[in-house]
């Protein structure tokens, strides 16, 4: 019997030992580790070059171009959809198509563009043959689900309704839709 309880003893301390001192292991490694925070892109029509040729500096992130007078109410600044380019919502599924960056855009044909559902908000990197998911945000009281293949990138938004926006790029430049189904 009392052997029995010296290897039991011996038993739980070896295992406390080792689960401490892999505790303090994982600890030690976890609490140096920082999350870095989002990144925005580069927007490279936004960077003015300076009359000898070089680039000019960065402008703040939070610096805003005032809009043209001839930009109507319905564009913004950054030329992206703004809310009321968002799909109606009367219930229909009809899925709206945005032919893609056109030719000859920001530098290499990157373009940063955004698109408002119901649901949410979503930002894509669309490139000459490719595109990127810079975000996806829900609005309040709505889930979010995104989907990633080598070819396409679909963000679904739950909540009172179902609404999705839906990036391909097979064999064309990225075309993006978008469709809403109201319940």
């Amino acid at each position: 019997m009392r052997r029995g309880l010296m290897h039991a003893a011996a038993w739980t301390l070896a295992t406390g030992a080792a689960v401490t001192l892999s505790w303090y292991g994982v600890h030690t490694v976890m609490s140096g580790t920082a999350y870095d925070p989002p990144r925005a892109l580069p927007l490279s029509a936004a960077v003015p070059s300076a009359p000898d040729g070089s680039a000019a500096p960065r402008v703040s992130s939070t610096h805003r171009p005032k809009p043209s007078p001839s930009a109507g109410p319905r564009a913004s600044p950054s030329g992206a959809p703004t809310a009321s380019a968002a799909p109606s919502r009367t219930g229909d599924a009809s899925p709206r198509r945005d032919p893609g960056p056109p030719a000859g855009s920001a530098s290499g044909g990157q373009q940063v563009k955004s698109w408002s559902t119901a649901g949410g908000r979503v930002v894509f990197d669309l490139r000459a043959e490719s595109a990127q998911l810079v975000s996806a945000t829900p609005n309040p009281g709505w889930e979010m689900q995104v989907w990633k293949q080598d070819s396409w990138i679909r963000v679904d938004f739950t909540g009172p309704g179902h609404t999705s926006v839906f990036c391909t790029w097979n064999d064309h430049p990225p075309m993006v839709q978008s469709s809403e189904e109201m319940g």
